[in-house]
């Protein structure tokens, strides 16, 4: 095939216009709409702690904006080409355009090349700017509109490097680790075990502090060597601040930091890395998903049917809630059930993607 069959005329810089413009303006109206909103409901809040107007737009709202973006860009993206493409069938301007020798699949192009520039705009703001912005929309939450974090942790085991266990019956808001021990081992070989009704955080120096603790050394041969002290200081990885973390705490991280926080609840054995992995996986399923939103998009909406636009944009958004449905209820297989967290990620897209086979299959040429 030569370059000029690939060459962009008119007709696609249109496309590409209109697709593009659509886009970027249902979704500025909808984040203004939203906001009125969230202000209306949040003013009493503002007004009762005193929270400057610079704080609420540049700390808050600023930071909520590639929240909501991000959240529901595939959305969007799926009712802008719902609603240029069907506006282009109802004007009848689409069966001129394939009747002039131009293929539905070149049809396409300009589509998948916004849907293209749109892919890589959600990835960056997933990885770049949301991260970043979230640390700052949640600080301004905690201070302004919900309630302080508590320290509330029961029953942790963790591995906090290889071969060294903590355990810990209960963290309080005093930052005082109760029934704390530590194990150490020697591949499977228990090599000693530090047992303390009491652990106190020492913020000035990083350390914690074990109260009244005993102390078991097994040697190669079994043989055991009890110890015990009022008080030890000792440093292991493991901070208060993991005991505060909210339900939405990855929200704060990127990829790379997603990645490194997995790795180290695999060291720990932790079991509840699931949920984790399917974060880190949406967050390349979300973006990849506008080529196959955008392919049931184009194929769904280039006929024109009695009804028009109405019922395109009916049909359209409610397949983009069953995509949503589909996407939550595969997380909750993986999270809760045997369902692989990489394959709960990406079965919307997979199902979808055939749907939009069939539709291409399906879509006038």
């Amino acid at each position: 095939m030569t370059w000029r069959k690939f060459k962009l005329g008119k007709l696609d810089a249109y496309i590409i216009r209109q697709f593009m413009g659509t886009f970027f303006f249902s979704l500025l109206l909808i984040i203004l709409i939203v906001i009125i909103f969230d202000i209306s409901e949040r003013i009493d809040d503002f007004l009762a702690k005193s929270v400057s107007l610079k704080d609420i737009i540049f700390d808050y709202y600023l930071n909520f904006i590639p929240y909501f973006v991000t959240l529901f860009s595939s959305l969007f993206i799926f009712i802008a080409v719902i609603f240029f493409t069907s506006k282009l069938a109802y004007n009848s301007e689409i069966i001129p355009i394939l009747s002039s020798g131009i293929s539905f699949r070149r049809f396409l192009y300009p589509y998948f090349i916004s849907a293209c520039m749109l892919a890589i705009f959600a990835f960056f703001l997933n990885d770049v700017i949301m991260p970043a912005a979230n640390k700052k929309r949640l600080a301004f939450e905690d201070v302004y509109i919900k309630a302080p974090v508590m320290y509330m942790k029961e029953n942790v085991h963790k591995q906090v490097e290889p071969g060294l266990f903590v355990y810990l019956e209960s963290f309080n808001r005093s930052e005082q680790a109760i029934r704390f021990s530590i194990e150490k081992y020697d591949d499977e070989r228990l090599v000693s075990k530090l047992m303390s009704d009491k652990a106190v955080w020492d913020k000035e120096r990083e350390k914690w502090t074990i109260m009244k603790y005993y102390v078991r050394d097994i040697d190669s041969l079994g043989r055991e060597t009890l110890s015990s002290g009022e008080k030890l200081d000792t440093t292991i990885n493991l901070h208060p601040t993991e005991f505060k973390r909210r339900d939405n705490f990855v929200e704060q991280m990127s990829m790379s930091e997603l990645r490194d926080f997995i790795d180290e609840l695999r060291m720990e054995g932790s079991d509840n890395i699931n949920q984790y992995i399917i974060k880190l996986h949406e967050r390349i399923a979300g973006p990849f998903s506008t080529f196959i939103l955008t392919l049931i998009g184009v194929s769904l909406s280039s006929r024109k049917v009695r009804g028009g636009i109405g019922i395109h944009v009916a049909i359209g958004i409610t397949l983009c809630f069953l995509y949503i449905l589909f996407m939550r209820f595969s997380s909750e297989f993986a999270s809760k059930g045997n369902l692989s967290p990489v394959l709960a990620a990406w079965i919307p897209n997979l199902i979808f993607g055939l749907i939009g086979i069939l539709l291409y299959r399906l879509a006038p040429k």
